[in-house]
Parts: structure tokens; C-alpha cells; sequence
């Protein structure tokens, strides 16, 4: 069985190294993403290792038994840190947040915890023969590590809520098949696969990840072109409104506050338009200031529209510069896709014109 298992190992390695190389020559991935992914590929290899060492160690004689103590020890020390560097993973910005932190923070207790209970073999003990076994409390480990993968869940499941990312509900089978496969592990633990489908499971999830930022536009964080292409295709046939959206005088605001400014501008609206319109639609940018949302249900346009128009006031109190947005809006019922944007861009110039003559009016004094 060791034998077998050593072949799987190296094979296990192999896959790693390899996703490290895919990891550095992503182009959809920032830094702060492929760092995660390299601290999670290097754990996964590091306990896999580990557990090598363990299995070759353990009825060794006496003089090995510090390195078997210290190799299960970091095993299952690190296993939930491989969770929480994929959690590290789904997070674009580059602060991160309370709740990341606050497991950073678990991890550190749980490793204390592990440390001193080594003495105890409350988790696990090694007998002065060199010998491994379970401890009386071995379950907590269980549950650090379960609990590592709900929270690993859920904050994907959040992650790709925000960004409108369809493939959402993947994560369930993958977190079953690791709960599963876990399950497995502790009612045969002579298997040793846990960290072949932990290996599995990264590299599905970097695909997983990787499909879902390249559905989105880096500036904005909405779904971009391409994907705006492949769901209208989709729309021809299940009906709904295409609302199209153009910032009033854009080049303005690039001339005098200047391009980043601008950039600030665009990235506010496209919040607006998420928080307006992302319940019950998808929401695109597929030009420079151009955005638009294709909506499932017609009957909510008008109450979505409302609420854009208020989440840009709000903004607007903190972001002066920022600049009204016409829009226009016309039903998918079937007909050329292309007819359908004609119809929606003349009716949100009709709404830019009028105004812009209100304006004037507004201007000049007259009624």
C-alpha cells in the first residue's frame, strides 16, 4: 500500500507544479490572487509530503519518533490554511476583511491549541515505541477542517453572487465531494487520499475561478462584452428588456478632472446600476461609458430605474463630479438582437435630449 501511495504522491506533486506554472501565466488572475493560489498549491504539496514522511517514519526506530510528532503536527495544523488561502483567493480587493482576519485568527488558536495538546495526544499521540494513533479528541480537527470548507463555501457563494457569476451553485457538489471523500478518510484511514482530492478540488477551483473573472469587466466589476454576447443569445429565446445605459457628457469629466477621475465616475455608476438592477437582471459594461442590464421580468423596469436613479444621488453626495446617466429600454421578444439595441439606444437618446433641453430651460428661466 505505501508503494501506491508514494506513486500517488509524486503524481500529486507533478499536478501541483504544474498549477503553480498555469497560476503564473494566468492573465485573468491579479497578484493578489496568484499569490493565494501559490500559498494553497504549496500547502497542499507541503502536507502532502508530510504525510509521506509520516507513513515512512512511523515504527521507525525511537530516534525518528521527534520527526513523526512534528510531521503530524504540521499536517493537521496547516490542512484548514489550504481553505483559507483559496477564501484569500476569491477577495479582489487588496485589503482584506474582518471576517478573513478573524479565521487568520483561528487558524493561529488552533495551532496553539495543537501544539500544546501534543504532550496530552488529546488530537493525536505518538507512543514512545514511535507509533501513531487518533487521540480522544480527534474530532477537532474534524470540525477546524469542516469548518474551514463551509467557510471556503460561503465565501465563494457571496463572492460570485456579487459579480452575477451563473455557475454559482458548482460549489455545492465540490464541497460535498470533499466533505464526502473527508468522511471516507476517517472511517479508513489506511486510504490516505485526502490530499489527492483536496489537489483535485484546487484545481477544479482554480478553473472555477478563473471562468468566473473572465466573465467580468477589471474596471467595474460587471460582467463584460463577451459575456453580454453569450447571454443575449440565450435572452432571444426566454424573452425580457434590455435597458441600455450613457453617461451624459463623459468627456467632460475625462477633460477636466482627468482620466482617472473618469475611471472613479464609471465605477460608481456601474455600482448603482449592480445595487438597482443585479436582483433581477444581469448587468454589462460594453463600451467606455456605455453599460446596460438585460433584465428577466419587465414588470420590475420601472421600479429598478427608480432605484438607480436614487443610489446616484446618494453617490452623488460624495462623488460631485459625478454625472447623469440617460437611459432607454426595449423588449426582447425574439426578433434581431441588433433591432433590439437600435430600439433601446433611440429611446435612451430621446431621454438624453430631453434632458438636456430641460436644462436649457432651466438655464434661460423659461417655463
Amino acid at each position: 500500500m505505501n508503494g501506491y501511495f508514494y506513486v500517488l504522491t509524486a503524481i500529486d506533486l507533478f499536478v501541483l507544479s504544474f498549477m503553480c506554472i498555469l497560476t503564473k501565466f494566468s492573465e485573468s488572475l491579479n497578484k493578489k490572487q496568484k499569490r493565494g493560489f501559490f500559498l494553497a498549491f504549496a500547502l497542499i504539496a507541503g502536507i502532502s509530503v508530510l504525510e509521506v514522511v509520516t507513513l515512512a517514519v512511523d515504527g521507525a526506530p525511537a530516534g525518528y519518533r521527534w520527526l513523526n510528532i512534528l510531521s503530524n503536527y504540521l499536517g493537521f495544523g496547516l490542512s484548514p490554511a489550504v481553505s483559507l488561502c483559496l477564501v484569500y483567493v476569491m477577495d479582489r480587493k487588496k485589503m482584506v476583511n474582518f471576517w478573513f482576519r478573524a479565521a487568520v485568527c483561528c487558524e493561529g488558536g488552533y495551532l496553539l491549541f495543537l501544539a500544546l495538546s501534543i504532550p496530552a495526544g488529546l488530537v493525536f499521540s505518538v507512543s514512545e515505541d514511535n507509533v501513531y494513533s487518533r487521540g480522544p479528541c480527534f474530532c477537532i480537527y474534524i470540525l477546524m477542517y469542516l469548518a474551514a470548507i463551509v467557510y471556503l463555501s460561503a465565501s465563494t457563494i457571496v463572492t460570485a453572487r456579487e459579480f452575477q457569476n451563473r455557475s454559482r451553485a458548482l460549489i455545492y457538489p465540490l464541497m460535498l465531494f470533499l466533505t464526502i471523500e473527508t468522511i471516507i478518510q476517517v472511517a479508513l484511514p489506511s486510504l490516505h487520499v485526502t490530499w489527492l482530492c483536496v489537489t483535485l478540488l484546487s484545481v477544479l477551483y482554480f478553473i472555477y475561478c478563473s471562468e468566473m473573472w473572465n466573465q467580468l469587466d477589471a474596471l467595474t466589476g460587471l460582467l463584460n462584452q463577451n459575456s453580454y454576447l453569450n447571454r443575449t443569445a440565450e435572452m432571444r429565446r426566454s424573452g425580457g428588456v434590455l435597458v441600455v445605459f450613457d453617461v451624459d457628457d463623459f468627456k467632460q469629466v475625462n477633460d477636466r478632472y482627468g482620466h482617472l477621475q473618469g475611471d472613479v465616475c464609471l465605477a460608481e455608476i456601474a455600482r448603482c446600476i449592480k445595487k438597482a438592477y443585479a436582483h433581477c437582471g444581469y448587468c454589462y459594461r460594453i463600451g467606455g461609458d456605455e453599460f446596460c442590464v438585460l433584465l428577466k421580468n419587465a414588470d420590475r423596469e420601472a421600479r429598478c430605474a427608480q432605484e438607480f436613479e436614487r443610489q446616484l444621488a446618494l453617490r452623488r453626495e460624495v462623488v460631485h463630479c459625478l454625472p447623469r446617466v440617460s437611459m432607454g429600454s426595449a423588449p426582447i421578444s425574439g426578433e434581431d438582437l441588433l433591432a433590439v439595441k437600435d430600439q433601446a439606444d433611440r429611446e435612451m437618446y430621446r431621454c438624453k435630449k430631453a434632458r438636456k433641453a430641460a436644462m436649457e430651460r432651466a438655464g434661460s428661466g423659461r417655463p
